[in-house]
């Protein structure tokens, strides 16, 4: 087969624009409380913690169900997922934006970081499945990134502007018209399911769960704490699940994360480079957050 058989043509970018779509989504919903935070406090009057928990949840379980999601795809269809996914976030966003508690809002943003952590591999594995030929993959993560990172520059943009002039939950509402218009575009897309996967190994979920969840609760505690007895403890725990995890994963006929991939130098080059971001993005918006308080 030559490589002009298998370039992506219309249909391919065009599916591109669907996916961009709820990925913008998932960068602005980690940034766009900076500015609406203070709504939310006048309104639901939560407590310090309660705060942090509100800015953090969405966030941590991404990080915690990214794996489980991204291996849950390949089972049931990543088209599927996307669509399932993507209702859910609208669904969890009505529910954040007329929360009546700081309460209720924490378990809506959860609820947000479970269904936006569908809709990153989705679109990333569907990405490699549209564009076969190597030059147009890479332009097209190259887009997916893009509109990633204009999420997250304009969520406090857009966050301020909707609770200036509506009410604070408006920032969330965002999510309805968004998932309407992946809806309507997902017929452009693929299905693909991996006919050899196995199936969903529940201790594998758990272990990876914890092991990602101790890890960052660990930085954040440390960044607001210091290093202390909770920090380590947190650590410890992390690198117990993680190291469990990697042994369980060595013995598993259908791994929830194919371990060997680790030894591919461009393999691990790559998640270095991208972790180096994520610190990067993580201490501005830190930094940011200080700021505004």
């Amino acid at each position: 087969m030559t490589q002009c058989a298998v370039r992506a043509g219309a249909r391919e970018w065009a599916g591109l624009g669907v996916l961009a779509v709820p990925t913008v989504l998932l960068g602005l919903d980690v940034t766009v409380l900076y500015l609406v935070l203070p709504a939310v406090a006048a309104d639901l009057a939560p407590s310090p913690v309660q705060t942090l928990w509100i800015m953090d949840a969405y966030g941590f379980f991404i990080a915690g169900f990214l794996i489980t999601m991204g291996t849950l795809g390949d089972r049931i269809g990543r088209r599927r997922l996307l669509t399932i996914g993507v209702t859910a976030f609208a669904g969890a966003s009505v529910l954040a934006a007329f929360a009546p508690s700081a309460e209720l809002l924490i378990v809506a943003r959860a609820l947000l970081g479970v269904a936006g952590a569908t809709l990153m591999p989705s679109t990333l594995s569907l990405i490699s499945n549209m564009f076969v030929d190597a030059a147009q993959r890479a332009l097209a993560i190259g887009v997916w990134a893009t509109m990633f990172a204009v999420g997250m520059a304009a969520g406090p943009v857009v966050g301020g502007a909707l609770v200036d002039r509506f009410w604070w939950g408006a920032a969330f509402l965002l999510a309805v018209p968004v998932a309407a218009a992946v809806l309507l575009g997902a017929r452009l897309l693929p299905e693909y399911a991996d006919p050899q996967a196995g199936r969903l190994d529940l201790r594998s979920v758990a272990l990876s769960l914890l092991a990602i969840l101790a890890a960052i609760y660990a930085v954040k505690h440390v960044a607001v704490h210091g290093v202390d007895g909770v920090a380590v403890a947190a650590c410890a725990l992390a690198a117990a699940a993680a190291t469990v995890f990697v042994h369980r994963q060595r013995r598993l006929d259908a791994p929830l994360l194919d371990v060997t991939l680790f030894a591919d130098r461009a393999f691990t080059a790559a998640l270095t480079v991208l972790l180096i971001g994520l610190i990067g993005v993580g201490g501005t918006m830190y930094l940011v957050t200080q700021f505004l308080q």
